[in-house]
């Protein structure tokens, strides 16, 4: 009947509370509280050396960390394993080629570029850890503001690089195309997204489905013991498809608000 236990719809996310630039000695940060879901994003942009097989690009490296306090299934070493399993998940979302313009990372061809450290840190989990991470995240890269660059060489072809010490002379990350990860879980024969505990736990699979702005599927993975049939994975990626927008609106929406504010926004949340 379209009608789930705390009187939202199957289509319905719960209310989010979306802050950034809440740790001071970063590049970029995020913090997402999701009801009873609470998770923080630190970026770091440091140079390095551009891989092999992309000479031309920067890249992103990211770790996870799952406090223990988060929940009683990550006491001792519970969190690692989630941790790992979260990482590899904002791998797979982000090897999309059009995520990040990871050309504009570049600094020297071959020699330097920006590594981004994205720190995911995980202080409460309750339900639907995917989504808001993927949702905190994108904040975070909205917020990170990376140094300019020149590149000086002298006579002898010595190269060398100049940061500008100006705050306001950055690069700042188009996240027009960075996705944001919808979790649909399958209760029954119907489909919800923005599962609570009780909800995951009633559910015996779950479809993680990445979705860009224009509503561009880059990436699915199933989790969970149980089977979904073709039909429900088609219904299932096409919820994902329409929540996925309405929901990259909405954080846009939130996210130029909160820029257009400037030095005059008040700090909300707990490091306020």
């Amino acid at each position: 009947e379209d009608l789930r236990v705390d009187g939202r719809g199957c289509e319905d996310y719960r209310c989010a509370e979306v802050e950034t630039d809440v740790v001071s000695n970063t590049s970029g940060s995020a913090r997402v509280k999701l009801v009873d879901t609470d998770v923080l994003v630190g970026i770091k942009a440091e140079m390095g050396t551009p891989k092999l097989e992309k000479p031309d690009e920067g890249y992103l490296e990211f770790y996870v960390d799952c406090s223990s306090n988060a929940t009683p299934e990550l006491e001792g070493r519970g969190g690692e394993e989630l941790g790992t399993d979260i990482a590899n998940t904002l791998y797979r979302v982000f090897s999309c080629e059009n995520s990040v313009d990871l050309k504009s990372l570049c600094i020297n061809p071959r020699e330097h570029c920006w590594v981004l450290y994205v720190d995911v840190l995980l202080l409460e989990c309750g339900g639907n850890i995917f989504d808001a991470i993927s949702i905190a995240v994108k904040a975070a890269l909205f917020n990170t503001r990376i140094p300019k660059v020149r590149v000086l060489e002298d006579e002898e072809g010595t190269k060398e690089i100049e940061l500008s010490d100006d705050p306001y002379d950055c690069i700042r990350l188009n996240v027009d195309e960075v996705p944001c990860i919808v979790t649909l879980s399958k209760i029954g024969y119907r489909h919800v997204v923005d599962a609570t505990l009780q909800e995951e736990a009633c559910s015996l699979a779950s479809l993680l489905i990445s979705v860009t702005s224009k509503g561009t599927l880059t990436s699915m993975k199933k989790v969970g013991k149980g089977s979904l049939d073709p039909e429900s994975i088609f219904e299932m990626m096409e919820t994902g498809q329409r929540v996925g927008k309405s929901l990259h609106v909405a954080l846009q929406k939130l996210l130029d608000e909160e820029e257009s504010l400037g030095s005059s926004r008040p700090k909300v949340g707990f490091l306020g």
